[in-house]
């Protein structure tokens, strides 16, 4: 039978450490899961900006993480790479082309290109970490596929909800393949159903595609005292609907393309898909946050950014005598940035915001934006940057857009 320490292979000798926050789903798997091997875990100083001295203090084998760090980690790492110049630029490349096609076979080592550059990227999480993995939200193939050439080991990528216990599906260490979140686990079905209004059908071909629904003793019975939500979270037969749009390929393993939930309708009649904009312009140098919003009323999406501190204080050297988060060029610069990844991932121009403006302040569970599991709270976000929104439209509409 396959569980999912059969995708997660944790060894008694390893050593996992513990960041994540606990009402996360995915930190209570792995605690039970490294528990059960007789691994040892061991838990950070309680700065999420200290996690690096720590990893390198207790040198861990296996790194957890999610999307929001790894692309923090992929921007820094890609930075460094980019400043390169002459022989080390060369080298950079070489190992990262040579790495990169043995890696279509499952090899993440390099003997000659590891000692001359990777293992200096190792270091960074202490130099002995063997397996990663990464759950609670969609991560870009680049940056998987990057990280696990600079990390010298396989990136898991692990899907599932709290309403399922946790883990769902998983991917394998031995699959070089990335881009899907591998098959259901032990005694857990799935299927998919329709959602004509975004035109996800399951007799789509070549694969089917449709919302992710599953149906097993893993699955919770309801939400404490909302029979309403619980009502909401089920179809007649007992299927559990998760609000995410899947594609099954012939193998049975499942790719996440797009969300049934949270999704809204611009004035053209068109579906928009928020969480999968902020996934892709997240891969930004100038983004660190952001929040996409659309009103049924208008024909075009807006966009609240977080800047990323390095290119505000950037920008600000080359022109010190302007109020960065209010200059017109700037917000040029970060939208045109913005919209060339949307581009590049092959978005609708629909799918592309008109205008940004910036936050400054950062998301938070302190202010209430994020969830205590870093997920954004869309009425709140909503609510506290009304008065943004309502200012883009309107120059928006003065445009004649």
């Amino acid at each position: 039978m396959i569980t999912l320490r059969d995708y997660i292979p944790f060894e008694a000798d390893d050593i996992c450490i513990s960041y994540l926050p606990y009402p996360h789903s995915f930190e209570q798997a792995l605690t039970c899961l490294t528990c059960m091997a007789g691994s040892r875990i061991g838990y950070y100083q309680g700065n999420a900006l200290k996690l690096t001295e720590d990893c390198q203090t207790l040198k861990p084998t296996f790194f957890p993480s999610v999307p929001r760090l790894y692309n923090k980690i992929y921007g820094t790492i890609k930075a460094k790479f980019d400043e390169a110049t002459g022989c080390k630029k060369w080298l950079i490349n070489s190992g990262l082309a040579s790495k990169t096609a043995n890696a279509a076979n499952a090899v993440y080592t390099s003997g000659c290109y590891d000692m001359l550059v990777f293992n200096k990227i190792r270091a960074i999480l202490g130099g002995q970490v063997r397996n990663m993995v990464t759950a609670s939200a969609p991560i870009d193939l680049e940056v998987l596929d990057f990280l696990k050439v600079c990390f010298c080991c396989p990136i898991l990528e692990a899907y599932g909800l709290t309403e399922v216990s946790g883990g769902a599906t998983a991917t394998k260490a031995i699959d070089p393949n990335t881009g899907h979140v591998g098959g259901p686990i032990q005694r857990l079905r799935i299927r998919l159903r329709d959602v004509p209004e975004m035109n996800y059908l399951s007799t789509d071909k070549p694969y089917p595609r449709g919302e992710v629904c599953m149906k097993g003793p893993t699955i919770f019975s309801g939400y404490f005292l909302r029979p309403d939500k619980t009502a909401e979270a089920f179809d007649k037969d007992g299927w559990f609907l998760t609000g995410d749009v899947g594609m099954i390929y012939p193998n049975g393993t499942l790719k996440i393309i797009d969300r049934s939930k949270n999704i809204f309708k611009l004035s053209q009649g068109e579906y928009i898909a928020p969480e999968k904009i902020e996934n892709i312009v997240v891969l930004s140098s100038y983004v660190e946050q952001s929040f996409v919003y659309g009103d049924s009323l208008k024909n075009c999406c807006v966009i609240i950014v977080v800047p990323a501190q390095a290119e505000v204080n950037k920008f600000k050297a080359a022109h010190p005598d302007v109020d960065v988060l209010n200059s017109a060029d700037f917000k040029k610069l970060v939208l045109d940035d913005m919209n060339r990844l949307l581009t590049e991932h092959h978005c609708t121009s629909l799918e592309k915001p008109k205008a940004v403006t910036f936050s400054t302040e950062a998301f938070s569970v302190d202010n209430d934006i994020l969830t205590p599991t870093f997920k954004l709270k869309r009425n709140i976000a909503k609510q506290i940057f009304k008065e943004q929104i309502d200012a883009m439209y309107a120059v928006l509409t003065a445009q004649g857009l």
